[in-house]
């Protein structure tokens, strides 16, 4: 009888305890708040050798869900699908370095940007490759990213290669089966500090191609947006943005 009281006061307890959790989360913000990200573009997103989602985006994450007083539950997702499963309820935002563009607003409604992204051409040092003069060149980029759609209305009689993920498009660069990878700026710098990186550099201008990189939220979660958009605000005025940034650049990417 005694070891059936003790479980009944330790069940009872627990549930005060997850109902006050609950309460004391932001109205409107699910708890566990839901998070999808991608895995393959470092270092933003990329998987740990422990099998964890880590970097900037993830941070960014967990700090939001912590200012909001929810669990944070990361959810992997491959690129291609990301969107689709948004919407499909598999997760309740997008944390994965999406740009804010006209046609994906369509159909997510997205927050403030969370950083500020240029897109670059990378090519090999010496190498002559001219982004003016593309006819005849091979192009890789990740599919479904605002460089793809670029790239698509603009390389002329170039070929473009499409990947799945970006750190397969790094891998056809550094073994000389493409000419150049367009892609966001930030990401190619990363890469370009590797071993794999060492013999390529950006060339010509960078593109400015979005309104910035937001998280993304299901059109009718409205005030789930109007949280995170508080959040942030309050994580970029009290130092909390800028130490994380820190983690990733020695520079401002906001």
């Amino acid at each position: 009888m005694k070891g059936l009281i003790a479980f009944l006061m330790a069940a009872f307890i627990a549930g005060l305890l997850s109902t006050a959790r609950v309460a004391y989360a932001e109205p409107g913000v699910p708890n566990p708040l839901r998070i999808g990200s991608e895995g393959y573009y470092p270092p933003f997103n990329f998987v740990d050798q422990s099998g964890q989602l880590k970097g900037f985006d993830i941070d960014i994450a967990m700090a939001l869900c912590e200012r909001l007083k929810v669990e944070c539950k990361l959810v992997a997702q491959d690129w291609d699908g990301i969107i689709p499963a948004l919407l499909a309820g598999k997760y309740d935002a997008i944390v994965a370095s999406m740009s804010i563009t006209d046609e994906r607003k369509k159909v997510v409604s997205f927050t403030d940007k969370y950083y500020s992204n240029k897109v670059r051409f990378v090519a090999a040092k010496g190498g002559g490759f001219d982004p003016g003069k593309l006819d005849g060149k091979t192009i890789g980029t990740q599919r479904a990213t605002i460089a793809a759609n670029w790239l698509a209305k603009n390389a002329g009689g170039a070929k473009v290669k499409l990947y799945d993920k970006q750190t397969d498009a790094y891998l056809d660069l550094a073994a000389r089966r493409l000419d150049a990878i367009f892609a966001d700026g930030l990401v190619l710098h990363e890469w370009l500090k590797t071993k794999a990186g060492a013999g390529f550099e950006m060339v010509g201008d960078a593109y400015e191609l979005d309104e910035g990189i937001g998280i993304a939220v299901r059109k009718e979660d409205n005030v789930l947006r109007q949280r995170l958009n508080a959040a942030l605000a309050a994580m970029l005025a009290d130092g909390t943005y800028a130490a994380i940034n820190a983690r990733y650049f020695p520079f401002s990417i906001y």
